[in-house]
């Protein structure tokens, strides 16, 4: 396994994974849903894997050809697979007991429709609490621009780590706390001012994070020529940590977030929200020196990364630790992106109010949907919908929705033609509005994509009136 995900960088040819995709019959690819071990802080540990046949990692496609896929759950427990960012007919999009049940022990399902929007997607669990055992994989429709100019492409997927079991993390989440001691945490505001209160950025204290299933102690290397292009897709997998992306002294250009193009903008650090995305391009020096691609979660001195490592350069050591704690993220950078291919302009039909509510003290989260808590948003197909989502509470919220992409269009009343994504970040008392058009009717998910906000009730759906 190892070695498929030290491979993942690559030219055209080679990204695309066409040697290592296993295909039935009449070119139908084959995903296992399996375990495997890994190693962290020098101990081994096993936890779950998206993989193909052949050993390979993840999936690639090229843009314009037919998400043709056969899942098998060779797992013992119940699962399946979300694609996210992709836009299936609902009844495909993986998450149970919605679209379709879970798949069973030994069974397997079948997946056939467009794969669109092309860019950088991954796909996970969305069963129990499977995210946090690492049951995750990249999932890229390399766009055909891409192909055409056979820039190499790293992709690297960031994920949070525990030697204790999710169910009993959250376990832990779900005790009774005093309400005196909550007064970082993410309180209903309806107990009157949180003026001076600072946000709780993190709900669970990680053993260490990952990029590609592994640590700082033991890095990917990708081995990329001197002053080369190279373009990452880094994808936040994590269960519940932001991170940002830190290029250390070089600047990279953001050129898609989510796997939709934006306007080109020249970054150092970046921030990927959780099952956020984002593509950098970097130019490596002309010294021919090593890169360090660094991911530092927010508010922790805990960071992972990747090198990136012209011919003949040393790889240093990186601490896994850095010398000072992340910063919280913000949406600052989220103001500054623009969308290369907005939505076309058209008056809102239904603009829908969605409260973030919480109470930390007793870690219970939930939506308030037109003022009912927990109620779903109903739309018609064609209908332009504006969501305006009111984040009452002190922890960011990462919110996505299943179907189509939305295109952000204000933060805190200040309106602009913002990037086209599957998922926000909503941070503490903030205000976001985004827009999309209503052309997929089904029965989709909407929720918070903190794994355990999520799983205490911050989520509910986008029904179609009508659809069957």
């Amino acid at each position: 396994m190892h070695l498929s995900r030290r491979s993942l960088l690559a030219g055209t040819a080679s990204l695309a994974l066409a040697p290592g995709v296993a295909r039935a019959a009449g070119g139908q690819k084959i995903l296992e849903l399996t375990s495997h071990v890994i190693e962290v802080g020098g101990k081994p540990a096993t936890r779950y894997a998206v993989s193909q046949p052949s050993g390979a990692w993840g999936l690639t496609l090229d843009e314009g050809e037919t998400f043709d896929v056969r899942l098998e759950n060779k797992l013992e427990v119940l699962s399946g697979l979300h694609w996210h960012g992709l836009n299936p007919p609902w009844r495909q999009d993986g998450v149970p007991y919605i679209s379709a049940p879970p798949i069973a022990p030994g069974k397997s399902v079948d997946y056939k429709f467009p794969a669109q929007p092309s860019g950088t997607r991954w796909m996970h669990s969305h069963f129990g609490l499977q995210e946090q055992s690492l049951l995750a994989g990249p999932l890229i429709v390399r766009e055909t621009s891409a192909i055409k100019n056979g820039m190499q492409e790293a992709v690297i997927l960031l994920q949070d780590f525990s030697w204790t079991k999710a169910s009993m993390l959250f376990e832990e989440l779900r005790k009774s706390k005093p309400a005196m001691s909550m007064a970082g945490g993410g309180m209903n505001m309806s107990g009157g001012s949180m003026d001076g209160m600072k946000p709780d950025l993190n709900d669970v204290t990680y053993d260490a994070f990952l990029a590609n299933d592994r640590t700082l102690a033991d890095p990917q290397v990708f081995d990329v020529e001197k002053g080369a292009d190279i373009r990452l897709r880094i994808i936040n997998g994590s269960a519940s940590t932001n991170f940002l992306i830190d290029l250390g002294a070089i600047e990279g250009t953001v050129v898609t977030v989510d796997g939709n193009p934006v306007a080109p903008l020249k970054v150092q650090q970046f921030p990927v929200a959780v099952a956020q995305r984002v593509d950098i391009i970097v130019r490596m020096p002309a010294d021919g020196k090593t890169v360090p691609v660094l991911a530092r979660g927010e508010g922790r001195t805990l960071q992972t990364g990747v090198v990136l490592r012209p011919p003949g350069a040393a790889v240093p050591k990186i601490l896994e630790t850095a010398q000072g704690s992340a910063p919280a993220i913000t949406l600052m950078d989220e103001m500054k992106l623009r969308a290369v291919q907005p939505l076309a302009s058209r008056p809102i039909d239904r603009s829908v109010p969605v409260d973030l509510i919480g109470n930390m003290a007793s870690y219970t989260w939930g939506l308030e949907v037109n003022g009912m808590a927990g109620a779903p948003v109903t739309v018609a197909k064609g209908e332009r919908v504006e969501l305006v989502m009111r984040n009452t509470t002190m922890m960011s919220h990462p919110m996505h929705l299943h179907g189509p992409s939305f295109q952000v269009t204000e933060i805190n009343g200040q309106s602009f033609p913002g990037a086209l994504r599957d998922t926000v970040l909503v941070t503490p008392r903030s205000t976001v509005k985004v827009v999309l058009d209503a052309d997929n009717p089904g029965l989709w998910a909407f929720h918070c994509h903190n794994l355990y906000h999520m799983e205490a009730g911050m989520f509910t759906t986008m029904v179609y009136r009508g659809f069957t």
